[in-house]
């Protein structure tokens, strides 16, 4: 079965290495989470934060509580 979850938007960092997920659930909250993946393996990506299970009113308020959470973030999106 597919996954439920409608992401909206994908931060990726420079190497490609890590991104955080920023989603809209069929209930109509939000939520975030970290993944990463080793591009010389080819597996994909896997979840590597416990983020997932937050649960938000916005898209604005998951991406704030990611950047507060996400120690690599503000590095990749700069200053607001």
């Amino acid at each position: 079965m597919a996954h439920a979850n409608k992401v909206l938007r994908s931060i990726e960092t420079d190497e490609g290495g890590r991104c955080v997920d920023i989603f809209v659930r069929p209930d109509g909250t939000f939520g975030f989470e970290e993944f990463r993946r080793d591009v010389e393996d080819g597996c994909g990506w896997f979840p590597i934060g416990v983020h997932g299970d937050g649960v938000y009113g916005s898209e604005d308020a998951a991406l704030e509580q990611a950047l507060a959470t996400v120690a690599w973030l503000k590095g990749v999106l700069g200053p607001a």
